[in-house]
């Protein structure tokens, strides 16, 4: 039986997941090829901002589905070893938030993105490095040679990177049944299409000077932190 989702519960599992949806829009591979091929085949804000919202569903679609499988797990899990499942959920965020803490300390970066068929890991350069690296590979991929391969290359390019992160995110909110699932499922869509939008319509009106490259060198650590977090939550609520 699935435990009451009231306003505390909701917030405690909203504010984690909104914050590691929207910091990982926040990653330049999610928002700035869209402005690199927006600037290369002329279009305009409005079309960009489409193309934006377009990819994002395809990589909230994607996480949402796999979450889904999470959540399906997890309901049967929950009902075979019943009181003992929100102390499983909670070992599981402490242990991959140490692992991602373990990640945040060896210096690694976690997010890679594919541009022209190829794999490409973030490294620890400055911003505009960063930028020259994206723009390299936008000029040198098939984006740019016509809108339709530009704008199936910027979905499959996100689709095929699901937020990954989020993930065990699912996993907080299993014992608060389909009706968890869904608000963290509505956190996802909001935070990441959200972020991704506000940040590609900064870049696009010339706001380029905002932290973003902090938030991918710090990402495993904010990834730790939260799936801590959120085990300390899973059994607050238990005991609740």
């Amino acid at each position: 039986m699935s435990a009451p989702l009231d306003a505390a519960v909701i917030t405690s599992l909203a504010l984690p997941g909104l914050a590691v949806a929207f910091f990982h829009a926040a990653i330049p591979t999610h928002w700035l090829p869209f402005v690199l091929v927006a600037r290369a085949r002329r279009w305009s804000r409005g079309k960009t901002l489409a193309v934006v919202a377009f990819a994002g569903l395809g990589h909230v679609l994607v996480t949402t589905a796999l979450g889904f499988l999470i959540a399906w797990f997890g309901f049967e899990l929950d009902a075979r070893v019943g009181k003992w499942f929100p102390w499983a959920a909670a070992g599981i965020l402490f242990l991959l938030g140490a692992v991602y803490l373990w990640r945040q300390a060896k210096g690694g970066v976690l997010h890679h993105h594919v541009l022209g068929g190829h794999h490409h890991a973030s490294d620890h350069c400055g911003h505009d490095e960063g930028h020259s690296h994206l723009e390299t590979e936008v000029r040198d991929s098939a984006l740019v040679r016509g809108d339709a391969a530009a704008i199936s290359g910027l979905f499959l390019m996100l689709t095929l990177s699901p937020c990954e992160g989020f993930l065990p995110i699912y996993l907080s909110g299993v014992r608060f049944g389909w009706s968890g699932f869904a608000v963290l499922s509505t956190i996802l869509a909001v935070g990441a299409l959200g972020g991704m939008l506000v940040f590609s319509w900064l870049a696009l009106i010339g706001v380029e000077r905002f932290p973003t490259r902090a938030f991918e060198r710090h990402e495993a650590g904010i990834l730790g932190a939260v799936f801590i977090a959120l085990g300390v939550i899973v059994l607050i609520v238990e005991r609740g």
